[in-house]
C-alpha cells in the first residue's frame, strides 16, 4: 500500500491514476482544501491534515503502507511571500510531522514532491542538480528545508528518500478524467486557457525582464510525465534494500517558454484570441527557468514524453473544454 499525501490535488491525483495502472494500491490523504474528491474516484480517501501526526500514525498502520509519496502544501510563490507563515506551518511542519510517523510506524520509503524554487535565481542554465539552492520566496525556502530534514533522517534514522524538483506542472491526463482546478487558480497555462474561454484579459506579471521578449520563461512538463517520474522513483527505492539514501533529481523538459509563447500556443491550439495586460512583476518570481533532467534520465531511464508545449497545451485545452467548472464534486 502507498500513501499519497495531497493525492486528490493536481500532480497527487495524476499519481495516484499511474500507480493504479502500475500495480500499486494508493490509499489518498488529502484534508481537501485544495484537492477534489472527484479526481480521486476509485481510491480510497482519508481526510485528515498531514499535521496529525497521531493521524497519520493510524493510517500508516491501519493501512499497512510500506511507502510515501508526499504533494501536501502549498505552492504559490507570490502568497509565500506575503504570507510565510503559513508556509513554514504546513510545508514544513506538515512535513516534519509525517516524518515522524513514518518513523514511529517504520516506513522507510518516500518520494518528495519538491520544486525549481529552491533554486532562486539562476547562475546557468540549464539548471542541473547541483547547482546553488538560494530560494529567493518562502515557498522555495521551506521545500528546501524538507529537503534537508531527508537527508539527516536518512542518515540518523534509515530513511530511503528521492525529491523530485519539479518545473511548471502543466497539462492533463490523456484520457480526459483528470485535470488542473485551482481556486483561486495559480498557474499560467489554464489561466490562459480561462480568458480564451470567457474573453477577460490575463496579466502578465513583468513585461521588462532580461528575456527574448522581456516575460519570464519556464519549463513546462507535462503532469502524466512527472507522475510517471514519481512511480519510477518508489520502484528504485523498493529495489535498495537496507540501503539509506537520500536523492535529489530534476524534472524538466530543458526548453524555456515565455508567458507571450505560452498566450501564443494557447490561441494557436483553441482558435481563439487572449487579450493579455501587462502588470508589474510579482515578488520573488525568477526571470528563466528551465531544468537540466540528465541525472534522472541516466539513474532511472525517465524521459518526458510530451516534448511539444503545444502538445502539453492540447491536453489542457480538451480537459478544460470537458470540464469548465471544474470538477464536480
Amino acid at each position: 500500500m502507498v500513501l499519497v499525501t495531497g493525492g486528490a490535488g493536481y500532480v497527487g491525483s495524476h499519481a495516484v491514476k499511474s500507480l493504479g495502472e502500475a500495480g500499486h494500491t494508493p490509499v489518498v490523504l488529502d484534508d481537501l482544501s485544495a484537492g477534489h474528491r472527484a479526481a480521486v474516484r476509485g481510491a480510497a480517501l482519508i481526510e485528515a491534515d498531514v499535521r496529525d501526526t497521531d493521524v497519520v500514525r493510524s493510517i500508516l498502520r491501519e493501512n499497512r503502507v510500506t511507502a510515501v509519496m508526499h504533494f501536501a502544501g502549498l505552492l504559490s510563490v507570490g502568497e509565500s511571500v506575503q504570507h510565510p507563515a503559513r508556509y513554514y506551518n504546513l510545508n514544513l511542519g506538515g512535513s516534519l510531522s509525517l516524518l515522524e510517523a513514518m518513523r514511529a510506524e517504520g516506513v522507510r520509503r518516500l518520494v518528495f514532491s519538491s520544486t525549481c524554487a529552491v533554486y532562486g535565481e539562476p547562475v546557468v542554465t540549464p539548471i542541473d542538480e547541483d547547482h546553488p539552492t538560494r530560494p529567493i520566496n518562502a515557498y522555495g525556502e521551506t521545500k528546501l528545508a524538507v529537503e534537508y530534514a531527508l537527508a539527516h533522517y536518512s542518515r540518523a534514522y534509515g530513511l530511503q528518500s528521492i525529491a523530485l524538483r519539479y518545473f511548471n506542472a502543466a497539462g492533463a491526463d490523456s484520457t480526459g478524467r483528470l485535470g488542473e482546478a485551482h481556486e483561486p487558480e495559480l498557474h499560467l497555462i489554464p489561466l490562459v486557457i480561462r480568458a480564451a474561454q470567457n474573453g477577460a484579459p490575463v496579466q502578465v506579471f513583468g513585461a521588462d525582464y532580461p528575456t527574448e521578449d522581456g516575460t519570464c520563461e519556464r519549463d513546462y512538463v507535462h503532469v502524466t510525465d512527472l507522475a510517471d517520474a514519481h512511480v519510477r522513483a518508489l520502484g528504485a527505492l523498493e529495489g535498495l534494500g537496507e540501503e539509506s539514501v537520500s536523492r535529489i533529481y530534476n524534472l524538466g523538459t530543458g526548453r524555456p517558454h515565455s508567458v507571450r509563447a505560452v498566450i501564443g500556443v494557447v490561441e494557436r491550439v483553441s482558435g481563439r484570441r487572449v487579450r493579455a495586460v501587462e502588470a508589474a512583476r510579482r515578488e520573488g518570481d525568477p526571470a528563466v527557468l528551465y531544468a537540466s533532467a540528465e541525472r534522472i534520465a541516466t539513474d532511472l531511464g525517465w524521459r518526458p514524453r510530451y516534448t511539444s508545449l503545444d502538445e502539453v497545451v492540447a491536453t489542457a485545452w480538451a480537459w478544460h473544454r470537458k470540464h469548465p467548472g471544474g470538477f464536480d464534486d
